[in-house]
């Protein structure tokens, strides 16, 4: 019979073993649908790839969709879901709307994913694996995404308003906009690469390429050729915010900050005689250390706030609670 020392260190043994699991099982892991959903990760990057081959804008406009869905009361799909006569969603904030698209096929990725395993993969998780898939696509680095998180079953147009960092904001709005997101200063250089890719709309930099002084002249001469100084004349013109490479995911957005040409107000303000200018010499000098301090930091923002356990729901239709 065991001594009741024994017994005691047993019990303890015991009660530190369930801890652990009850401590991690609600925890994200790159494991999570190994068992349940196998075919998971080529189902999604096909279609990834089948709708940037179509639409080269498409990789940055899926990526952008998980930052602007982490960046608004965490990680859990709440800006892929549509209004309704009862319900206000997230498309229609200020940062989103006539912005963010890509939902068509976040539609079909989700539809071939419900084939394969049914009612099993958050659109949350879909989100994440949507964004590596696509910043790989486009030639830049891959990452283990991390995956377990469940989806809203609400969605906030008032934090979507005042939570995603907005075109005109100087760097101590940025470095403290992305603190409260529990995100470094170097999270915040690194994740603003994913401008290296996609497009901005005139009315986003129009006061900068009219208005401001720290900026390359030809270049601005060069935005201004597509966006018209006049307010509501040309708003939806298209730019690209790296205009050498908008659609090849390299470390040329840092190479084009360090000669002035930035195409927003808050892209130039990380290299702009501030804390971040050594970074972005750094990143612009070293593309692999880009790449991976970018694949940590989509880690890291990937882990704002997700819904795990028995929070939220796991959505058949991502535009929808069930």
């Amino acid at each position: 019979m065991a001594s009741p020392s024994s017994f005691s260190k047993a019990i303890l043994t015991l009660a530190c073993v369930v801890l652990l699991i009850g401590g991690t099982s609600a925890q994200l892991s790159i494991f999570y649908y190994t068992e349940t959903c196998p075919d998971l990760f080529p189902t999604v990057k096909s279609i990834v790839q089948e709708a940037i081959a179509k639409e080269a804008r498409m990789g940055a406009s899926l990526l952008r969709l998980f930052f602007h869905d982490c960046f608004v009361n965490g990680c859990d799909g709440s800006n892929l879901l549509d209004d309704t006569p009862t319900f206000t969603g997230e498309k229609n904030a200020a940062p989103n709307r006539n912005s963010l698209r890509g939902f068509d096929v976040v539609d079909q990725i989700k539809s071939a994913v419900e084939e394969v395993c049914p009612s099993i993969v958050s659109c949350a998780d879909l989100l994440a694996i949507i964004s590596r898939d696509a910043v790989e696509i486009l030639g830049g680095p891959g990452w283990d995404v991390k995956l377990g998180r469940r989806d809203a079953r609400t969605a906030s147009q008032a934090a979507a308003n005042v939570s995603i960092p907005p075109p005109t904001n100087n760097l101590s709005a940025l470095i403290s906009g992305f603190q409260n997101h529990g995100l470094s200063q170097q999270d915040l250089v690194a994740l603003y690469g994913a401008h290296t890719v996609g497009q901005a709309r005139c009315t986003n930099f129009r006061a900068r390429i009219y208005n401001e002084s720290n900026i390359d002249s030809s270049f601005a001469q060069a935005m201004k050729s597509n966006c018209p100084s006049v307010t509501g004349v040309g708003d939806n013109n298209l730019d690209g915010l790296d205009y050498q490479s908008a659609t090849s995911f390299d470390n040329t957005y840092y190479v084009n900050l360090m000669r002035k040409r930035g195409l927003l107000h808050s892209d130039q303000q990380l290299f702009n005689g501030g804390s971040t200018d050594s970074l972005i010499r750094t990143y612009a000098q070293s593309q692999d250390t880009f790449f991976k301090d970018f694949a940590a930091s989509m880690i890291n923002m990937g882990d704002i706030k997700p819904l795990t356990g028995s929070n939220g729901e796991i959505r058949k239709n991502c535009r929808r609670i069930n």
